[in-house]
């Protein structure tokens, strides 16, 4: 099985349980790993073989856009829409991290990693 990473996406978004996260909005990075057979397009050199990533962008950044409360909904959302809409990919792994997170105390970023 092949891997299709797509690293270090970036938004500004409105998701968490305070008002602040609500009005103020945080950093989120989000990292993608997407399972699928690439040998086809390996071979073809086709993109029609393929996935192509910024459509992966474009469903990612739609659903960051939507407010929620926690980060495990929006990884679900999100792996759940590519998979939906790309049937090639096997197996994903979305990683999402909230950036300086609202806690009193240093912390660099708050994580979610799921696998579906």
């Amino acid at each position: 099985m092949d891997i299709l990473r797509l690293n270090g996406m970036k938004f500004h978004a409105y998701h968490g349980c305070l008002e602040q996260e609500k009005w103020v909005g945080n950093d989120y990075e989000i990292d993608l790993a997407l399972k699928m057979d690439l040998k086809e397009a390996c071979l073809s050199d086709n993109l029609d073989d393929t996935i192509n990533y910024a459509l992966i962008y474009e469903d990612v950044k739609q659903i960051m856009s939507e407010r929620v409360r926690l980060i495990e909904h929006v990884a679900e959302r999100i792996a759940s829409k590519l998979k939906s809409d790309f049937p090639k990919i096997v197996e994903v792994e979305v990683k999402l991290r909230k950036m300086h997170p609202p806690i009193q105390g240093e912390i660099a970023s708050a994580e979610i990693v799921i696998v579906r």
